[in-house]
């Protein structure tokens, strides 16, 4: 058990700081090829934030484990609804704008919807995996468009955008593009590994201590890869900038559903584990919902609307352990 445990932890780090490389070689490099930062945001970060997940549940369905790769979207988009954004909350409490609220939040309740009407009838086909990824397509086809001809309603992706160019490249705008090019090579090789060794450590856990492997994706999985997130959304909740830390939830949810979903459905299709089906699934419809009326309400999410969001996350996960 040991082993796995270390195993585990190992394919953490590594998969952790490998995505943070990834994210600061490709910006810099995009920018010294004149791409805009509205541009890098909208594709490279975005993308690159969404890499641990991407990775994780890529090696888990090529090793035959639907559970962690399905467990490990539905778990993340939780931990970014409840988790992250409880923590921030209780910070600072979040002014939401009304625009990337419907826009954003909306698109990924109406995918989560959608997702578990297909997990509950044909499950995951290689044609529902191709639309998503589609969709994501338009949807980042729309989302240039807007912020092109609306700057004022920044959307999610942007929003993260900004904050982790911000701490990055001030710092490095005169790096030469070869060691820019090694460090997004190194993220590569350090996410295939640390993805690898995560998946085979949870794997392994999974089987030791009888736990199911969606419900390892559910907790242990989807907590770990969603702490780019969490640091990011956090950070920026201290530094009064509230709207980065929403957007940074809402553009990695609508990522996990439509790129690592759509990818997932493609690479392994077939049925959904029940788990996600009757109880990951609908667990984030409701939580999605309710984010929605809390942000609603007022325009902002306060610190008690954050302790009860924070209050419902660690109840749902101890659900998770004892009774799923």
């Amino acid at each position: 058990m040991l082993i796995s445990i270390f195993t585990l932890l190992l394919g953490f780090v590594v998969l952790i700081a490998g995505g943070e490389l990834l994210v600061r070689g490709a910006v810099r490099i995009a920018e010294r090829a004149g791409m805009s930062q509205l541009l890098i945001g909208l594709t490279i970060v975005g993308f690159g934030t969404s890499a641990p997940e991407l990775v994780a549940s890529v090696e888990a369905a090529r090793a035959g484990s639907p559970g962690i790769a399905w467990g490990n979207v539905v778990g993340s988009n939780l931990a970014n609804s409840l988790l992250i954004l409880g923590a921030a909350s209780l910070i600072l409490p979040m002014v939401v704008p009304r625009g990337p609220l419907w826009r954003d939040g909306g698109l990924a309740l109406i995918a989560t919807i959608v997702l578990w009407y297909v997990a509950s009838t044909s499950g995951a086909t290689m044609l529902f995996g191709s639309a998503l990824l589609v969709v994501l397509l338009g949807y980042l086809g729309y989302a240039y468009w807007a912020e092109r001809t609306q700057p004022v309603g920044a959307t999610a992706l942007h929003e993260k955008a900004e904050s982790l160019e911000e701490t990055d490249t001030h710092l490095h705008d005169q790096e030469p593009v070869w060691r820019s090019a090694l460090i997004l090579l190194a993220g590569i090789i350090m996410i295939v590994l640390g993805g690898r060794w995560l998946v085979e450590g949870a794997v392994d856990l999974a089987r030791l201590i009888g736990m199911s492997e969606a419900v390892i994706g559910l907790t242990v999985i989807a907590i770990g890869t969603s702490l780019p997130e969490m640091v990011t959304s956090v950070i920026a909740a201290y530094k009064g900038a509230s709207a980065v830390a929403l957007g940074n939830v809402l553009g990695s949810n609508i990522f996990n559903l439509l790129l690592i979903g759509g990818v997932t459905a493609v690479i392994a299709p077939g049925s959904i584990p029940t788990e996600i089906t009757n109880y990951g699934l609908p667990l984030l419809i409701a939580t999605s919902v309710l984010l929605m009326i809390f942000a609603a309400s007022g325009r902002r999410i306060t610190r008690w609307e954050g302790a009860i969001l924070l209050a419902a996350y660690f109840g749902q996960l101890i659900y998770n352990v004892v009774a799923v």
